[in-house]
């Protein structure tokens, strides 16, 4: 894309212009959280059991005597590797949010079907430290929509993102079609075995020692919580993803960015 080059001046004009709109952004997406601290409650009366550092853990355990849960569906299949390197950058940026929320009333938790082990493995690797459980064994995914079965693949019977979905879709729409490819790659899994798990965070409540779901959002709903492109969309050249899927696991790069 060629640029204006232009003077202070008018460079000053241009961005006052866009501090409008982005000022009628920020008040539209206040907006958006009311509604969706406003949306009606479902009940959860399943008993989903999950592995936890601390052992065997209900869904009202992860609550850690918090009354709001947030849960990340971080895509880490029981035949995965590693975890998603998509997944994986957002959930680079949740060690330090996790002490904040968890100090006003908000538990985060990362929740994949992967074996505990697994992913304790894999979280030394990264250095996070937030509480990551294992659905392993638990409806919890399926119920969620955040994984299928290999029934479903070949069936092709599959609700994603509030809408019939591929079950080989690309799970980040914007990245390419050689997407699913590389993060199959990079997961040590084909692309049918990387695709039955799907990305997606889940809001509970816990009240009167009962467990409510109040909120999910999947796919491009989960770009406000990703803070890289939240960076990415004020650097000059955006999210620049023409070239294709560049994600890789922050350690993969081979380059130090201090030197």
């Amino acid at each position: 894309m060629q640029h204006q080059i232009v003077s202070r001046e008018e460079w000053l004009a241009a961005r006052l212009g866009l501090l409008k709109e982005e000022k009628e952004l920020t008040r539209r997406s206040d907006e958006l959280a009311r509604r969706r601290q406003e949306l009606p409650w479902v009940r959860i009366d399943k008993e989903y059991r999950f592995e936890t550092d601390e052992g065997s853990a209900s869904l009202a355990d992860l609550f850690r005597g918090r009354s709001q849960l947030l849960v990340y569906h971080f895509m880490f299949g029981p035949d995965y590797t590693a975890g998603c390197p998509s997944c994986s950058a957002i959930a680079d940026g949740f060690n330090g949010v996790a002490v904040h929320l968890a100090n006003h009333d908000v538990m985060l938790w990362a929740v994949s079907r992967a074996a505990l082990a697994k992913l304790q493995a894999y979280e030394r690797r990264m250095g996070w430290t937030f509480p990551w459980a294992s659905s392993l064994g638990s409806d919890f995914n399926f119920d969620f929509n955040v994984s299928v079965t290999e029934e479903q693949q070949r069936e092709g019977t599959v609700e994603y993102n509030y809408r019939p979905s591929s079950p080989a879709a690309n799970v980040k729409p914007d990245a390419g079609r050689e997407g699913p490819a590389k993060g199959a790659a990079m997961t040590g899994t084909d692309v049918p075995t990387y695709a039955r798990e799907r990305p997606g965070m889940s809001a509970f409540m816990l009240e009167d020692g009962i467990v409510y779901h109040t909120y999910s959002t999947y796919a491009r709903g989960l770009d406000g919580l990703w803070g890289m492109y939240q960076w990415l969309d004020r650097a000059p050249k955006g999210r620049n993803e023409a070239g294709g899927y560049w994600l890789r696991h922050r350690d993969k790069y081979g380059d130090n960015i201090g030197a």
